[in-house]
């Protein structure tokens, strides 16, 4: 492992144990000892991935997590991970997995093949066995 590749590591495992808290990219760069301008680049190449993405789409996937396996209600759930509002996560959060947030919860209720969401969310589609048309279709990434 190269050293930026340890710093990446160390990174993500800190905004993974401060997921719910205010995270800005300065203060990563600084954790790093890195300018934001170097940290963002660094971020970038190991990752292939922008570090506020790579944020934004961590706190949907925590979201749509909560979604699936808890009865907390859709407000706290947005609120926990930073949106400023409803209509603003709902927004990233159907972009990212094609349902609103409430739709996604019933998916994800009404359909045991969604357990291993508790890993990540991975692509699925189910498909209407009789007349094969799409049902509904899941995504991350």
């Amino acid at each position: 492992m190269t050293r930026c590749e340890k710093i990446i590591r160390d990174i993500e495992e800190w905004i993974e144990m401060n997921i719910n808290s205010a995270i800005k990219i300065d203060d990563l760069a600084r954790r790093t000892g890195l300018s934001k301008w170097y940290f963002q680049r660094m971020f970038y190449r190991v990752k292939n991935e922008s570090i506020a993405s790579y944020i934004r789409d961590l706190k949907l996937l925590k979201a749509a997590q909560d979604l699936a396996f808890s009865e907390e209600n859709i407000t706290s759930i947005y609120s926990k991970y930073g949106f400023k509002s409803q209509a603003s996560f709902t927004r990233s959060f159907t972009k990212k997995y094609m349902h609103p947030p409430l739709k996604f919860r019933c998916l994800c209720k009404n359909n045991p093949e969604i357990e291993y969401l508790s890993a990540n969310i991975k692509p699925i589609e189910k498909l209407d066995n009789e007349s094969g048309n799409l049902l509904y279709s899941i995504r991350h990434g």
